[in-house]
């Protein structure tokens, strides 16, 4: 993108990559992360496919796959929004099929959205259980299948899962399977797709980023949050490394920055000064 276009985030860190005729999809990009990864990703002249289940905006949900597309487009880029419920195997064909249909291609899936449910295992019904695995991994692992059934120069498989850390289990052990079987799954893929050229990693962020679900389920204060934009940039950081460097590892949003030459991360928290609370290691949820 021209520096002329119209800028929805702040200036990335990281420069972006030149991804001119590539095509991403990033699920879950009606708000949060994932807005901010496909605003990103058409900054650096990316087309994207808009994935997620809301196409209206609501005081409790802010934020649409259609409103993503707008400001996709308001900075000259291009995109398609696919309403997608993650747990129905037929709107992840449709989501692939979207990218194929409109752009001809895919070269970059993004499995960033998720289902969140934090509580001790007697707090945790069968329901819940079950959300968080059909949304988390099984749905990565169906879009990842599908997606590599079509990349046909090689590409990217994101999922924004955990390094292997069992400490992130305890107070969340349902949604805790949920996500380090993720990172499983990108090691896997990492060994399964080399001879396709795909390559696979998982990233996460280190400490609490400002979205809904922070908001929503009272995880803090805007002091203890970071910018969505520290991991849409970990993103970018991680599209222009070496495929070698990368491939069927887990890093930090802080490692994948680092990988750029990012390392001041004040730029990045919601309040001057703040003090984002790590979740990551022997740490302790807010209560």
């Amino acid at each position: 993108m021209s520096a002329s276009k119209k800028m929805l985030l702040s200036p990335s860190l990281v420069p972006l990559p030149d991804l001119e005729g590539k095509v991403a999809i990033v699920t879950g990009s009606s708000r949060g992360l994932g807005k901010a990864m496909a605003l990103r990703l058409a900054e650096a002249g990316c087309s994207v496919v808009v994935a997620a289940k809301s196409e209206h905006s609501r005081d409790s949900l802010p934020g649409s796959i259609h409103e993503t597309v707008a400001e996709i487009e308001a900075i000259g880029g291009k995109a398609s929004a696919v309403k997608t419920n993650l747990r129905k195997e037929e709107d992840v064909e449709a989501m692939i099929s979207m990218a194929m249909d409109c752009f001809g291609r895919l070269d970059i899936l993004i499995n960033n959205a998720g289902a969140l449910w934090v509580g001790p295992i007697q707090d945790t019904p069968a329901k819940r259980f079950d959300l968080v695995h059909e949304v988390n991994i099984r749905a990565s692992f169906l879009a990842a299948r599908l997606a590599a059934g079509v990349m046909k120069d090689g590409g990217w498989i994101f999922t924004v899962s955990p390094p292997l850390d069992f400490g992130f289990l305890p107070g969340k052990l349902g949604y805790g399977i949920s996500k380090l079987s993720q990172t499983i799954m990108t090691m896997g893929l990492a060994v399964e797709l080399k001879d396709a050229g795909i390559t696979t990693a998982s990233f996460w962020p280190a400490t609490m980023v400002e979205s809904q679900a922070t908001i929503n389920h009272g995880m803090g204060t805007p002091e203890m949050w970071r910018k969505p934009e520290v991991m849409a940039d970990a993103l970018l950081a991680l599209l222009a490394a070496e495929a070698k460097e990368i491939t069927g590892k887990a890093f930090l949003d802080e490692e994948a920055l680092a990988l750029a030459g990012v390392t001041d991360l004040e730029p990045y928290n919601c309040v001057e000064g703040g003090k984002p609370f790590r979740i990551v290691g022997k740490v302790r949820w807010p209560s």
